[in-house]
């Protein structure tokens, strides 16, 4: 039996796939799994493209959204919005 590593990220088509993946994300895991979602929803639509979009270098991104990484909320903000998504309180 061989088994192949599964990457969300190559499923995550349109901005409607990483909202729903955001929210649910957001809705059921700890901030740890949102910092992470973020990454897999930025690998998704191109690190360099939401790096430009939210202003930080794409070596910043990286680091920001790595494991362990502990990115600043203005940066989690920023690279929301540069998914095509905002964050709200309900």
């Amino acid at each position: 039996m061989s088994t192949f590593r599964f990457d969300i990220a190559e499923h995550l088509e349109t901005e409607e796939d990483i909202r729903g993946f955001l929210s649910e994300v957001a809705a059921t895991g700890d901030e740890a799994d949102f910092i992470h979602a973020l990454s897999i929803a930025a690998r998704a639509k191109g690190m360099s493209e939401i790096a430009r979009e939210a202003g930080v270098t794409r070596a910043s991104l990286y680091k920001s959204l790595a494991d362990g990484g502990n990115p600043r909320f203005d940066t989690i903000s920023k690279v929301t919005k540069a998914l095509g998504c905002k964050l709200a309180v309900v």
